[in-house]
């Protein structure tokens, strides 16, 4: 026995060895090393659940699948993500030494108490506001390991948006790609231009497109006397009720870039006022310079011959000529002159996690409304959204999906529902929800996290916490993946309302978060 309590005595002594070394290591290296250890945990946790059954995965994407996308579309969506580090050499190692341990299920989980005790000191930080809930998980198990308040609903702001996710994932699936097409009226001899509801499409794919419509076009010896733009998949306003805002795009499925009117692809931009006309008469110049000149461009719908089916799921339509714009008959009313399709839905999903993209995260809402009949505005979308999340047996109580991003103060839920759907995404059998995970933003690292993680106080949370950030005045909240000091994958979600300063309330959940990483909190 006295063998066995000094051989404990030693490995205690050798774990806090290493903790001196790690803390007195320089914060640069510190995060690159966390950065790869972290990702290295978590991607252990995702594997073990996710290849058996569906394969090998990269950024919430099967890689069979995205090697065929890139042969097939080689603009189709590949490297969407950007952390906006320079290649300067900074990029995290491809090695770590053993500072962390290996991600297990043999360690046991925080306890409630620990993680109180833990807590405790944190939670009394002013800069959280009025009232602060939260909910610490166990991914292994789905186990709510704490909460405080934890089941009451509130504004979540922008964690919303795994909610928006998980609904579309489970709607559609992680491989549907949203269409916007070109089509033939015959009857009106005219080209029209049909939104799917990508907000994504760049100017060099919208450009791809056109040559695409103008080849078909003079395959068949067609000259259009106009071009129509059909923006009939959505119903409803076109503005977000917070009304004109940088932070988001009028709602309408047919725009390039998100309406951008300046040359970012991530954040607030000015806007332009109408995307889908502005799109249209970007589409027939783009057209001109390929030979085609459809003299004017009018709203419209395309022809009753072309029909797109009501789930929004793709399928092999008559005349429908794929990406090359080729097949169909020229008499026919509907056919298809062209079409590009956006990146896979896990894409998309993650591509709105880890920017906090607005405009992604309504379009989103809207194709989980049209993939279950309703109509594409507000009420159909959050009707179709909580159809979904029911199917994943979440805590529903006091929930309100007002809209898909989080923008509205209206929306409701609690941070025990965000800590179970994200165990969801870690189930063995939930493999289509795993962009969830993927999707999220590195501490220190990427994304809305970028910038954050850099203080004494909250540095030990750097490359180990995974979360997606959310912001309003006087909201913040803070929602995702944890790995403990003794490898344990947790989920937690923490939400704080009343909060004067924003900086100073989202540096007290990062504290808090990081604190989950620096303890075993047994």
């Amino acid at each position: 026995m006295n063998r066995w309590v000094r051989s404990l005595d030693a490995v205690d002594t050798g774990v806090r060895a290493v903790r001196r070394r790690w803390y007195a290591t320089p914060l640069p290296r510190r995060r690159d090393w966390q950065a790869v250890a972290g990702s290295a945990v978590v991607g252990l946790t995702v594997a073990v659940t996710a290849v058996a059954t569906t394969g090998p995965w990269d950024s919430g994407q099967r890689t069979a699948e995205r090697g065929w996308a890139a042969d097939r579309e080689p603009d189709s969506g590949q490297g969407h993500t950007d952390d906006g580090r320079p290649d300067d050499g900074t990029a995290p190692r491809p090695g770590a030494p053993p500072v962390l341990g290996a991600l297990g299920s043999e360690s046991s989980p925080p306890s409630g108490k620990g993680l109180g005790k833990a807590f405790k000191k944190l939670l009394k930080d002013p800069a959280l506001g009025n009232r602060t809930t939260l909910s610490v998980g166990d991914a292994l198990t789905g186990e709510e390991l704490y909460a405080s308040g934890g089941g009451d609903a509130v504004v979540p702001a922008s964690t919303i948006k795994i909610a928006t996710g998980a609904a579309v994932l489970t709607a559609l699936g992680p491989e549907h790609r949203i269409p916007t097409r070109t089509v033939w009226d015959a009857k009106k001899k005219r080209v029209v231009l049909v939104g799917g509801g990508d907000p994504t499409v760049t100017e060099k794919q919208f450009a791809s497109l056109a040559t695409a419509t103008a080849r078909s076009l003079k395959k068949r010896g067609l000259k259009p006397t106009a071009l129509g733009y059909d923006t009939s998949r959505y119903s409803g306003p076109d503005r977000h009720p917070i009304g004109i805002n940088d932070n988001i795009a009028p709602l309408t499925p047919l725009m390039v870039n998100s309406g951008r009117t300046d040359d970012s692809s991530k954040g607030p931009a000015p806007r332009a006022l109408d995307p889908s006309a502005d799109a249209a008469e970007r589409f027939a110049g783009l057209l001109r310079d390929r030979g085609v000149d459809t003299d004017r461009t009018v709203a419209a719908k395309a022809a009753k011959g072309w029909t797109q089916s009501i789930d929004g799921r793709e399928k092999d339509l008559p005349g429908s000529g794929g990406n090359d714009g080729g097949g169909g008959d020229d008499g026919r009313p509907g056919t298809e002159l062209g079409v590009h399709r956006s990146a896979p839905m896990s894409s998309l999903v993650e591509r709105m996690l880890v920017n906090s993209d607005n405009d992604i995260a309504e379009a989103l809402a809207r194709q989980t409304a049209l993939a279950t009949g309703r109509t594409a505005d507000f009420g159909g979308a959050e009707q179709a959204v909580r159809s979904q999340l029911k199917k994943l047996d979440l805590p529903m109580k006091g929930t309100r999906f007002a809209d898909g991003s989080g923008l509205s103060r209206a929306d409701r839920v609690s941070a025990s529902f965000l800590t179970e759907l994200l165990a969801r995404a870690a189930e063995p059998d939930r493999a289509a929800l795993r962009p969830l995970l993927t999707g999220l933003p590195v501490a220190g690292f990427n994304g809305t996290l970028g910038g954050r993680y850099g203080t004494p106080d909250t540095q030990r949370g750097a490359g180990l916490v995974r979360a997606k950030t959310g912001t309003l005045t006087g909201v913040n909240s803070l929602a995702g993946t944890v790995v403990d000091a003794d490898g344990r994958l947790l989920t937690f979600a923490l939400v704080t309302t009343g909060a004067k300063d924003s900086r100073a309330a989202q540096n007290a959940l990062d504290a808090l978060a990081g604190r989950l990483a620096d303890c075993g909190c047994r």
